[in-house]
């Protein structure tokens, strides 16, 4: 018989589904309502995008955000298509197969299978905690790339060129600037007014969906255009009518040679969408104060991929837009994004024969407002305020997105990121400190002004002792006495050393035997239990000797006067620590 545990475990939307009621469901009602609405246009933009038919984008906003919702952990978070992972799609499959044609759509639907089996075995062997390897500004620099991408993608369609599709973003723009003559003018009028309706209620009528707005505007400045001039004069083209109903069923293609071709590019979009999805997930939960279980959330978008391979989606992930207007309309549970799906559905059902009438330029002028939306300026400008590593980081991302195919554009983005950071960690501070005066026990602080003792070398670490990091330290301590010879006497306040592995240990015995040869001591004040207890289990404890080991409350400096050279203390007038004063 099946357990209480079990159960979550297996279907984990019973732990939340006491909270539905009465009242949670008339405010799941509303905000599934608002997200169906805007689900429309943003639906049928990620998916040209993206390559793929415009109802593509629909579907997968229905049944994969149903999965995503009852089987991932957030309350709020909203699943489907997004801007990123749109940009990656097309980056990638669009050089083996093109756009929109059954052998692409094929190929989109292996590649969202295999992201969803990936993601959901990730989750299945608890290994949420790797997308913590994908820093936010690497994010923040794929994101703006990919916002580059997407308008360099409607140059086109926003301007009426016929710039090669495809091209580079410096062929694009070099194409731009030098067919200016070339610009249709109706197509650029219609596309810059969806723009500026877009902006405008925005900015003055939030409250009001402004991709529907500018979508209705540059619609209808077409259809007035076409009446007056007609079609042939204006160029103006419309994307033509959607398919409604039910998704139909789909299938990817299993051959070894497609899961071959597509497994790398797999990998790179199931990272990619959940670091995006347990991102917005843990940022929605510190606005609900919910706990958000990583592993639950790969459990939930690994399956919500797999519904949208067999059922007319494409690769998913969490929606930040989505997600935050689905908390800020009050959604109380998940099945806010349920209801969501189903208002969809419904919309769909009566608005989908309009969309013959959506003109192409419009849609271009959407994507512009999108990709306009998708750069972090915030971030961007906290991100270079606060770190050089940091912006270095952010700048190699962005290169890499507009110059290199996007899947490897993310790798590299993660690895400059690492090595950034291994780059720190690798190089601990060694902080030069002194007894803060009138303190007995002393404590240490590297701003009190004072000389060093000519005999004793008081110095603070901080970070762990590793492999990595042995190098670097070694030569800082032999530069001590290097510098002055007569600091054969080195004391340590460890208190910043939260890790030691058993390379490290062995550079404290060896800085022991060094200092000892020289007729002076290692002393080690205020360590931290664990990484005692590692010089203890390696033998290193012993080696240095016990009594060189000081904790919080003694009078190391007193202790350590003792071994000093009595006749050198003599003759010293420094007066450094309080003891010599005595």
């Amino acid at each position: 018989m099946a357990t209480r545990n079990d159960l979550h475990h297996w279907l984990p939307f019973l732990r939340w589904w006491p909270r539905v009621n009465r009242t949670s469901t008339f405010a799941d009602l509303i905000a599934g309502l608002t997200g169906g609405l805007i689900l429309v246009p943003q639906g049928v933009a990620f998916a040209t995008i993206a390559g793929m038919p415009p109802e593509f984008g629909l579907y997968a906003a229905m049944l994969p955000a149903v999965v995503a919702a009852l089987w991932g952990s957030s309350w709020h978070l909203v699943s489907g298509p997004t801007t990123a992972i749109s940009i990656v799609v097309f980056a990638t499959i669009s050089p083996l197969a093109e756009a929109g044609s059954p052998r692409y759509v094929e190929l989109v639907l292996t590649l969202t299978f295999l992201a969803g089996i990936i993601q959901l075995a990730l989750g299945i062997l608890r290994l949420g905690s790797l997308v913590n390897f994908v820093s936010h500004t690497v994010v923040v620099g794929f994101t703006a790339g990919a916002a580059v991408l997407i308008a360099i993608s409607q140059v086109n369609n926003f301007f009426g060129l016929s710039i090669p599709r495809g091209s580079s973003t410096w062929v694009v723009l070099h194409g731009l600037l030098t067919h200016l003559g070339d610009i249709q003018p109706f197509i650029f009028l219609v596309a810059t007014v969806t723009v500026l309706a877009c902006v405008a209620t925005k900015r003055w009528w939030p409250q009001m969906p402004h991709m529907i707005v500018g979508m209705v505007s540059g619609s209808v400045l077409a259809a007035v255009l076409n009446a007056y001039w007609g079609v042939e004069h204006t160029g103006i083209s419309n994307i033509g009518t959607l398919r409604v109903g039910l998704p139909p069923l789909s299938s990817p293609d299993f051959s070894l040679s497609a899961l071959h071709q597509i497994a790398p590019i797999a990998l790179a979009v199931a990272l990619l969408a959940l670091t995006e999805a347990v991102s917005i997930a843990r940022a929605m939960a510190l606005k609900s104060g919910q706990r958000i279980d990583g592993n639950q959330e790969f459990v939930g978008q690994g399956l919500s991929n797999i519904v949208a391979s067999f059922f007319s989606g494409y690769a998913c992930s969490g929606s930040f837009n989505r997600s935050g207007l689905n908390f800020a309309a009050g959604a109380m549970t998940p099945m806010a994004a349920v209801y969501s799906a189903a208002f969809l559905l419904l919309i769909m059902l009566f608005l989908a024969p309009l969309a013959r009438y959506l003109p192409v330029a419009t849609m271009a002028g959407i994507l512009f407002v999108v990709a306009w939306g998708l750069i972090d300026f915030h971030h961007i400008r906290d991100i270079t305020r606060a770190s050089r590593q940091e912006t270095l980081v952010l700048l190699i991302t962005l290169v890499a997105t507009l110059t290199v195919a996007l899947e490897f554009a993310i790798y590299i983005g993660v690895a400059s990121s690492l090595a950034m950071y291994l780059k720190r960690t690798s190089q601990p501070g060694l902080d030069d400190v002194k007894p803060l005066p009138g303190q007995n026990p002393p404590a240490f602080s590297a701003a009190t002004g004072l000389p060093d003792c000519p005999q004793l070398k008081i110095v603070r670490i901080n970070g762990s002792l590793f492999f990595g990091a042995v190098n670097h330290l070694q030569e800082a301590l032999q530069g001590i006495d290097e510098a002055n010879p007569d600091h054969r006497h080195l004391l340590i306040v460890a208190s910043g050393i939260n890790f030691i592995d058993l390379t490290g240990a062995h550079l404290l015995a060896q800085e022991a035997r060094r200092r000892k040869a020289m007729g002076g001591g290692l002393f080690i004040f205020h360590m931290k239990e664990e990484a005692l207890q590692t010089l203890k289990r390696s033998g290193v404890y012993e080696e240095i000797g016990a009594n060189h080991f000081f904790t919080l409350g003694d009078d190391v400096i007193a202790s350590i006067k003792a071994q000093l050279s009595s006749q050198q203390c003599a003759q010293c007038t420094q007066l450094v620590f309080q003891p010599c004063k005595s």
